[in-house]
């Protein structure tokens, strides 16, 4: 049996209409989104496109070999490969899963893009959505900028918990530096400043939301921007999304 919309936790997907729902819903699998997977190979064409229902996966800019950077997070309410949809096969960043999900759905692209040429409804949805993902881009390069360590730190934390069901991230200090561009001396410290706080509680490869306002008064005007955007244009997103049902 194909994996139906009611069943699927990606809100991208619970976006899309039922007459485009059912031009992709033929050609998906699920499939286990394991830490790591790597989605999209670099400057390699891609085979499968994955629309998350759970994890968080990480577009990743590779300037030199000690000097990776991330450009991008998404989870359940996105899609992988979004260059896909501006007319190229391929990308110069990596994709990979940086919190495990138990599985997602997964699409030839072959298929993907036959059905996205099939309907001009279903290309401006999932334009719409890489609209939100250049969107989050400016973003991070903002906050980057002009923003304090602290303030940047509690930003991603803020987008990570918005893509899990748990307080509980497995994430490590070496993750945390290349998602915010610091080393990982300086991310031990921050984590060190927020536990202090009150804000989270920092394990081994881990870190537990404690008190998610407390993150957001500290992220300010660096949190919410792309948030607001993905709701105006597609859906719910994050803690404003209703319990799935078993």
């Amino acid at each position: 049996m194909r994996p139906s919309r009611s069943f699927t936790a990606n809100t991208l997907l619970s976006a899309l209409s039922d007459e485009d729902f059912a031009l992709l819903q033929p050609h998906f699998s699920r499939a286990p989104l394991d830490r790591e997977l790597v989605l999209v190979t670099a400057n390699k064409p891609t085979e499968h496109v994955y629309f998350p229902e759970s994890g968080v996966g990480s577009i990743v800019s590779n300037i030199a070999s000690s000097a990776r950077t991330e450009v991008g997070i998404f989870g359940r309410e996105g899609v992988s490969a979004t260059f896909l949809l501006l007319g190229t096969d391929r990308s110069p960043h990596q994709t990979f899963m940086q919190v495990a999900g138990p599985a997602g759905l997964r699409i030839d692209t072959g298929s993907y893009l036959d059905a996205v040429g099939r309907s001009e409804t279903l290309r401006t949805t999932l334009l719409r959505y890489v609209q939100t993902c250049f969107v989050q881009s400016a973003q991070s390069t903002a906050t980057n900028a002009h923003k304090r360590i602290e303030a940047r730190l509690a930003r991603w934390l803020l987008m990570a918990h918005d893509r899990v069901d748990e307080d509980e991230i497995a994430l490590t200090h070496e993750f945390m530096g290349l998602m915010i561009g610091a080393e990982r001396s300086g991310v031990t410290v921050t984590l060190h400043v927020l536990e202090g706080a009150g804000m989270i509680r920092s394990k081994r490869g881990r870190v537990i939301i404690l008190d998610r306002d407390k993150l957001q008064e500290l992220a300010g005007d660096a949190y919410g921007v792309p948030e607001a955007e993905y709701r105006r244009l597609i859906g719910p997103l994050g803690r404003d999304l209703p319990v799935a049902a078993e």
